[in-house]
């Protein structure tokens, strides 16, 4: 038989044990580290900490394809990259205008050469005019702009072909195409946590711009595809997203033409994802229905 004073220790024990455990289920969970890929000899993909980021190591120095979300975030990656090499990071290209691929910026070092679509610097000094909230420091803002629908630039030793096809994810996209290595970065015009694209309306991003773009990356000679969010990509993923957008934006198209209104083409293709942003279907609609 238990004695009186061993139960009350047991009891007492029992109950520090479930004060614990509540305690560690209602703290929150530890910050997940990045992870480095290595693709190529000389380039890498860094997942974590808002969009991916490619890191192509030069001659010289070290260019990065986007730059994370916050300043930490972007002290992380540049940390990362010099486990990688002890060459400086001298250029940064960013494939849009999101917080989550610029305002790591914010860590990097003065004078950084920052490339850019010629909209996306527009959307940023917008952002910085309405507080600041999508847009790192003024200072690293884009310091070189692309303003065709292709351009090739050789930085520290390395080609590298950077495309504008149209107005898509938002109105300053860029492809960033590496042909020697056949690695695309894309950006979030290819982005896997939702079966079709995000198109942001608001920096007069579009779903016809979307397809044409899609279409350019999929044109390309390469083998690997870097996306804005999720795990690297391969040809047949993204024409299958493609033929996705597309059969979508043709259902609505129908529907349409039939005077249908958005909610019941949203009931009849059984749309019920609770997205924190409008849906392809509701972007197509909202185009297809603009006076």
């Amino acid at each position: 038989m238990i004695s009186r004073n061993l139960f009350i220790k047991m009891l007492r024990f029992a109950t520090l044990g479930a004060l614990t455990a509540a305690a560690i289920g209602q703290a929150p969970p530890p910050a997940t580290p990045f992870i480095t890929h290595q693709l190529k000899p000389n380039v890498y993909w860094i997942e974590g900490g808002g969009g991916n980021s490619t890191v192509i190591v030069g001659t010289n120095g070290v260019i990065v394809v986007d730059a994370k979300t916050t300043k930490a975030g972007g002290q992380e990656l540049l940390d990362d990259i010099a486990k990688i090499t002890p060459k400086p990071v001298t250029t940064v290209i960013l494939t849009h205008s999101d917080g989550d691929h610029v305002n790591g910026l914010a860590a990097f070092p003065p004078g950084v050469k920052v490339i850019a679509q010629e909209n996306n610097k527009k959307e940023q000094e917008t952002a910085l005019a309405a507080g600041g909230r999508g847009a790192p420091p003024s200072d690293h803002l884009p310091t070189q702009m692309i303003t065709k629908s292709k351009e090739t630039l050789m930085i520290e030793g390395e080609k590298l072909d950077l495309y504008h096809w149209a107005p898509a994810h938002t109105s300053g996209d860029l492809i960033v195409y590496l042909p020697s290595q056949k690695i695309v970065a894309t950006g979030d015009i290819i982005s896997t946590g939702n079966p079709y694209p995000r198109i942001h309306d608001e920096k007069n991003g579009s779903t016809e711009g979307w397809i044409t773009t899609a279409k350019g990356i999929v044109s390309l000679d390469a083998d690997t595809f870097v996306p804005g969010h999720g795990n690297i990509q391969t040809k047949a993923d993204i024409q299958k997203r493609i033929a996705d957008a597309e059969a979508r934006r043709a259902q609505v198209k129908e529907m349409v033409s039939q005077g249908k209104s958005i909610d019941e083409i949203k009931a009849a293709l059984g749309e019920t994802d609770k997205l924190n942003y409008k849906s392809w279907t509701q972007v197509c609609y909202e185009e297809l229905t603009k006076k």
